[in-house]
């Protein structure tokens, strides 16, 4: 069956946002007196999350010191949200080929909806995305399959007319709870021979690569 739409999460998979929120944790760093951090110790955990970054972001806070700081950091974030935030190389190749094909595509992250919108209208992306859906735009967030359901009723197709493309494992557990055929990137923020352990139905290491596995037929 030839597939109707292509998901992609947002974050490490679609976009390298990871020196927008590193400014941003740096800032909020500042404020604690503390010295800037270097990108490589925040970039591999981009993906999981505004807390995630914080615990290593601000490693000797407590918890609850860090639950206090997390407002400030997503709004240092907001504030200049896609100053450096790009596609990431060979990705605008992939959505033109897709495009083309006359297949659908859209974004299912686990960012904040009203977030994921700003960094999608900031790339000038907003009227080619069929569906965006955040982590707030249903009851559950990946790894729980709502997500990916909401964006395939959206779109009118079955979850086996769908690929989910993910740099997380989350991803991968979201998709195959879908029945979504899942791909897991290693262009993004984990290291890559771990990437090829989460079981996805296929693993790419470029954007193009996805015509090479011939995924949309």
């Amino acid at each position: 069956m030839s597939q109707r739409a292509v998901l992609f999460d947002l974050d490490g998979t679609l976009v390298d946002s990871a020196p927008d929120l590193w400014r941003a944790a740096n800032e909020v760093r500042a404020t604690q007196a503390m010295p800037p951090m270097p990108l490589g110790a925040f970039r591999p955990v981009v993906s999981r999350g505004a807390r995630a970054m914080l615990a290593v972001a601000l490693p000797e806070h407590r918890e609850s010191q860090r639950e206090a700081l997390l407002d400030e950091f997503l709004q240092r974030y907001a504030r200049d949200i896609a100053r450096e935030t790009r596609l990431f190389a060979g990705m605008e190749a992939l959505l033109c080929q897709i495009e083309s094909r006359g297949v659908m595509w859209g974004i299912v992250s686990n960012k904040a909806e009203g977030l994921a919108k700003q960094v999608v209208v900031s790339l000038g992306l907003q009227a080619r995305a069929s569906v965006l859906i955040g982590g707030d735009t249903c009851a559950e967030r990946k790894p729980h399959p709502l997500p990916l359901l909401e964006a395939c009723r959206r779109l009118q197709v079955s979850p086996s007319q769908a690929l989910y493309l993910g740099d997380d494992p989350r991803d991968i557990q979201a998709a195959r709870a879908a029945g979504i055929r899942s791909v897991a990137v290693t262009w993004g923020y984990a290291d890559e021979d771990t990437v090829r352990e989460w079981g996805a139905d296929r693993c790419i290491d470029a954007p193009m690569d996805l015509l090479d596995e011939d995924l949309l037929n």
